[in-house]
């Protein structure tokens, strides 16, 4: 008898973490024009993707993506919210 076992490395797609960044960021206090000058940043090593990363104004983002781990911080590099996208959102769409 074969058992199927759940991938626990189950990410969201790059364009839903970046909705979750945005709802954040104004949750933190941005103001919604400065989510126009948000700027993206892939971080790659051999080929493959590691992190991203989302500022826009005094606020950064930081998307590890092997962790499934989301930083808010500020411009002082103070950590304001942290994310677990495995333990927090997955499941939640999972759910659904």
């Amino acid at each position: 008898m074969q058992q199927e076992v759940a991938d626990m490395t189950a990410q969201l797609p790059p364009h839903q973490v970046k909705q979750l960044v945005v709802r954040t960021f104004l949750e933190l206090g941005l103001a919604q024009p400065s989510l126009f000058a948000l700027k993206e940043t892939i971080f790659v090593d051999g080929g493959r993707c590691l992190a991203r990363s989302y500022r826009a104004a005094t606020l950064q983002a930081v998307w590890d993506i092997d962790e499934g781990i989301i930083r808010f911080v500020d411009s002082d590099g103070n950590v304001l919210r942290t994310v677990n996208l495995l333990e927090e959102v997955v499941p939640q769409l999972m759910a659904a």
